[in-house]
């Protein structure tokens, strides 16, 4: 088939690999360093079973996994042969309030425009990771598939941005800590009398803590009510979870939130490696589209 633009994105999108392929989506592997081996994960449904609950467990058991930033480089040889057969370009990034690596996507880019001024080269930073992430990146193949202009995708992308409402339960902060997410004191919060932080994307893209709880059951009803407040019903939309190493969790989670509200569509997936690595096991995390401006809530 035939597209009017290629639509490009990163691991951390988190959609299922059969679905990129049926769509012509190519992604660009974020690696990760695990006892002294450097890894990717493009198969995110291998990940699923048995190697998923392997590398979390050994995360739960104290091994460390090591992150960087794609730098713009490797953004340029990723999107050079695309223009070079005459395709303009959509890349759907992680967040910026994340990770760096969206900023070098934006250096890559801007340095091929001058190479190949013939061609629309467009990053979008979708304020979000995992299934939020992924959910701009299919909005954007709908819009595409609809025969709607590159242009006009990203004005509906950028409509939608900040209705977008994700939010995480963690176990505890330590592992985002570790990461450089959050500061010290805040991630002592989750290793004190169970109490679990719930945390959301807020307007500039960072996960913030907006709340806490004790118990993996009323921290899922967190999750729930925030569902049952802010779902914009008005939409034929998909609803993602992501978990880490708790599918018994975001399942739960899932057959709760039909009960309130059912959409057109759940998607529940694994926590892919590099993501997965900062949210750390017992992590369940909810996206859906909300209310207008619902990440302020």
């Amino acid at each position: 088939m035939t597209f009017s633009f290629k639509i490009v994105t990163d691991t951390s999108a988190n959609l299922p690999s059969s679905l990129l392929e049926k769509h012509g989506i190519e992604v660009i592997p974020f690696y990760y360093g695990m006892e002294g081996e450097e890894h990717c994960c493009l198969d995110t449904e291998a990940f699923e079973d048995g190697e998923g609950e392997q590398y979390y467990a050994k995360l739960k058991a104290g091994v460390r996994v090591t992150t960087s930033q794609i730098n713009p480089q490797t953004y340029i040889d990723f999107f050079e042969p695309i223009l070079a057969r005459g395709e303009d370009l959509l890349y759907i990034g992680m967040s910026s309030g994340i990770s760096n690596s969206y900023n070098s996507s934006e250096a890559a880019a801007e340095q091929l425009r001058g190479k190949y001024p013939e061609r629309k080269i467009v990053a979008f930073d979708t304020l979000a990771a995992s299934l939020g992430e992924g959910k701009a990146v299919l909005r954007a193949v709908g819009c595409r598939d609809k025969g709607m202009s590159m242009e006009d995708t990203i004005a509906v992308l950028e409509a939608e941005r900040h209705d977008l409402y994700q939010t995480v339960l963690l176990d505890d902060l330590m592992f985002l800590h570790r990461g450089g997410r959050v500061s010290a004191p805040k991630a002592l919060l989750g290793t004190v009398l169970g109490i679990r932080p719930i945390l959301k994307g807020d307007t500039g893209g960072h996960l913030v803590v907006c709340g806490k709880t004790r118990g993996r059951k009323r921290g899922l009803e967190a999750l729930a009510d925030k569902y049952e407040k802010l779902i914009d019903r008005s939409r034929d939309q998909l609803v993602g979870i992501a978990y880490t190493d708790c599918p018994e969790d975001a399942y739960e989670l899932r057959d709760m939130l039909a009960k309130i509200w059912k959409p057109a569509e759940f998607m529940v997936v694994r926590y892919e490696p590099v993501t997965g690595s900062y949210a750390g096991p017992g992590t369940v995390a909810l996206f859906f589209d909300g209310l207008k401006n619902a990440r302020d809530f």
